[in-house]
């Protein structure tokens, strides 16, 4: 009975030590993380960065927050002029900018020297009133293609505007009544805002033979045009958020130039006058929304903007296009029933050209030489 004792003792201390040697080759899975209610990483990687005012309500919108969190971020911003970016990053601690372009974003220092991720973009257009935009019509300044997409002539927008032509000289068909004093589109301060900066890009292009301006010589034979485009204005908006709002209200100027995002993304919401007509620049830059990383957390939520799904259908839902899925805002707008206006596919467009950008020392010396002072 003893010797029986021995055996299943012996045995038993076997069966242990072959036991504890399986479980150290092939441990077991360790608790995951806890989900937060919305299904998230409760370990989040708080990041705070600057955007454009264009972009506030993508970033404000619950959905779009609980994306981030679902791909590990919470994200706070705040908004700054595209080209205030630059100083404003200094003055926090932030972990990335989005401003609205690519030349902006060279503005800005980065201690990374990683490709630019650019999630989406808009083209910039020219927005108006149905009798504005039949006016255009009646005076070669716009056409209307198929499907309700408009057409604007930059070509013959810079004569008019070297001619400094009032609404009144337009003798074609009937002049609306609130179509009074000089012909100009309005545009935010080019000073810090992207938007204002890229119209003067595009007209100091076609005042100057549709050549790239790249010299001293070449902003000195544009800026007479420059300071006539700006001075016309008055005070200044210092964003296109701004800028849409005063057209909405009916306070602003009859022609405004500001982002495709920011018309298609009211007509997503309904709030969009329905007499409002977005058109297309024959000669037209994109608004490329570039990712300038500050930290080496920002990399991820990056890559999240540009690559992930649910973040892709929402940038559609706010009016941008999205580059992974640039179809993806006319499908949401068709969605929502409102994609009537707007170009399904920007390379279609008849007759449209898009300028080289300049280099960005040239552009802010073109934006220095339209202020009054003309320091060029």
């Amino acid at each position: 009975m003893r010797r029986l004792l021995g055996v299943l003792l012996a045995l038993g201390l076997v069966i242990g030590v072959v036991l504890v040697a399986q479980q150290r080759h092939n441990p077991r899975p360790g608790p995951r993380p806890s989900p937060t209610a919305h299904g998230s990483p409760t370990a989040l990687t708080a990041l705070s960065g600057l955007i454009g005012s264009e972009k506030q309500h993508f970033f404000a919108d619950g959905a779009v927050q609980q994306a981030l969190r679902a791909q590990g971020y919470a994200v706070t911003v705040g908004s700054s002029g595209s080209f205030s970016m630059a100083g404003d990053v200094q003055k926090g601690h932030y972990d990335f900018a989005i401003p609205a372009s690519s030349i902006a974003a060279s503005t800005i220092p980065s201690p990374f020297n990683t490709n630019p991720v650019r999630p989406f973009y808009s083209p910039m257009v020219v927005v108006a009133h149905t009798d504005t935009a039949d006016f255009l019509a009646q005076n070669g300044l716009a056409t209307q293609l198929s499907g309700g997409v408009w057409s604007f002539d930059m070509n013959q927008y810079l004569a008019d505007v070297e001619a400094q032509r009032k609404w009144s000289d337009l003798t074609g068909g009937t002049r609306p009544g609130d179509l009074a004093g000089l012909l100009y589109i309005e545009t935010t301060d080019p000073a810090s805002s992207s938007s204002g900066a890229l119209y003067l890009a595009i007209m100091s292009y076609l005042a100057n033979n549709e050549q790239l301006v790249k010299s001293q010589a070449d902003i000195a034979h544009v800026q007479p045009l420059m300071q006539y485009l700006i001075s016309n204005q008055g005070a200044l908006l210092a964003s296109s958020d701004q800028l849409f709002s005063d057209f909405r209200a009916g306070t602003g100027n009859p022609l405004i130039w500001t982002y495709e995002s920011e018309a298609a993304e009211q007509a997503m919401d309904g709030t969009l006058p329905a007499d409002t007509v977005v058109l297309y620049p024959n000669v037209d830059l994109q608004s490329d929304h570039t990712v300038v990383e500050l930290t080496p957390q920002a990399h991820g939520f990056a890559e999240a903007l540009a690559n992930n799904p649910t973040l892709i259908k929402l940038e559609a839902r706010f009016g941008f296009r999205p580059t992974a899925d640039p179809g993806a805002m006319i499908a949401a707008l068709k969605a929502a029933g409102h994609a009537q206006g707007f170009a399904p596919d920007l390379t279609a467009l008849p007759s449209t050209s898009q300028p080289p950008f300049p280099h960005t020392d040239i552009l802010q010396k073109l934006v220095a030489a339209a202020s009054s002072s003309g320091s060029s």
